[in-house]
């Protein structure tokens, strides 16, 4: 009988040890969404499903899946008190279709979206409105990943200091597609803008704009080549508008011994800029230019610093304010 009641109380002890560890064990880590989800009407604490959506494009962007996607169920502002108001850390598509304006507001010195993420990472933005309501800083600042793709976005409103609507400070291997998107009213100061390029150490940026419009900015498009060391800057400007920004509509900077800034701009509109339409400065800033009216400016097209404007022969380059300018060369095709 006493062994019996020995086994039986070894038992019990047994048991209740397991199921002390049970009780003491941490909970297992919420499993991430393939998709998720925000609303005007979700919460953060949510889980950020269909069924519990989230407030915030960050609480979302936080619990989905690297490569993943979140979707927009209703208008509203997903911008939420973050500083920034999104920050892109993994690949990540964040998608609007159809569901009335989405927007970040981001005021008050604040960047709206900085994407700061590893080699190999994706990320996508589509049917997005980013405002700075007239002082915030960047609209989409681009410290590292290997390709953003921007489609069918608003950015406005990026207005204080060095304010712009994209900016892409690179130090490595970045692809940039931007399409269908209007990028207008930013900027501050002469070093501030609508799109801006700068090369680093290293860099080799590839850029593509699809029908974009760039529109009263301080510069429209900025490629800045001079503190750069790599392989420099290839951009592709095509079926575009550049107009009424307060400074340059395109411009291409370099200086001797680094990077190269090369662009193509094809059957794009460069109207109504304060300063020069198209302005290649430097010995490895170059454009070739195929199809563009270059109209209203302060000055048509110009080249200086050994800068390069190599023509197709096909551009409408008249009435502007001051001199039209001519290319340096020309390209006859195939």
């Amino acid at each position: 009988m006493a062994t019996s009641l020995c086994k039986s109380a070894r038992s019990l002890t047994v048991l209740a040890a397991m199921l002390a560890l049970l009780q003491g064990a941490p909970a297992r880590a919420q499993a991430l969404n393939a998709k998720s989800w925000v609303s005007n009407v979700g919460s953060d604490a949510n889980l950020c499903t269909l069924a519990q959506p989230c407030a915030t494009f960050q609480r979302a962007h936080d619990q989905t899946n690297a490569g993943g996607e979140v979707g927009v169920l209703t208008p509203g502002d997903y911008g939420g008190v973050g500083l920034p108001r999104l920050t892109i850390t993994k690949s990540i598509n964040i998608t609007n279709d159809g569901t009335g304006e989405a927007s970040i507001l981001a005021p008050f010195d604040i960047d709206a979206i900085r994407i700061i993420a590893g080699t190999g990472d994706v990320a996508s933005l589509r049917g997005l409105v980013i405002d700075g309501q007239f002082s915030g800083e960047a609209g989409i600042l681009i410290f590292s990943t290997s390709a953003v793709h921007i489609q069918n976005c608003v950015i406005r409103n990026m207005e204080r200091g060095t304010a712009s609507g994209i900016v892409l400070p690179s130090a490595g291997h970045t692809q940039l597609f931007v399409s269908d998107t209007i990028i207008f009213n930013n900027g501050n100061d002469a070093n501030s803008g609508g799109i801006l390029i700068f090369l680093d150490s290293f860099s080799n940026v590839n850029v593509v704009l699809d029908r974009v419009h760039l529109e009263n900015n301080v510069i429209g498009l900025l490629v800045d080549g001079h503190a750069g060391t790599g392989t420099g800057a290839h951009v592709v400007v095509r079926d575009s508008v550049i107009s009424g920004n307060a400074a340059n509509g395109i411009h291409a900077l370099t200086v001797p011994g680094a990077s190269p800034a090369f662009l193509v701009v094809e059957r794009t509109t460069v109207v109504n800029n304060a300063g020069t339409g198209i302005l290649a400065n430097g010995p490895h800033a170059t454009m070739l230019l195929d199809g563009n009216v270059v109209s209203r400016n302060g000055v048509g097209i110009n080249a200086i610093n050994s800068g390069q404007l190599i023509s197709y022969g096909n551009n409408k380059v008249n009435n502007n304010l001051g001199a039209d300018g001519v290319p340096t060369g020309s390209y006859s095709p195939i």
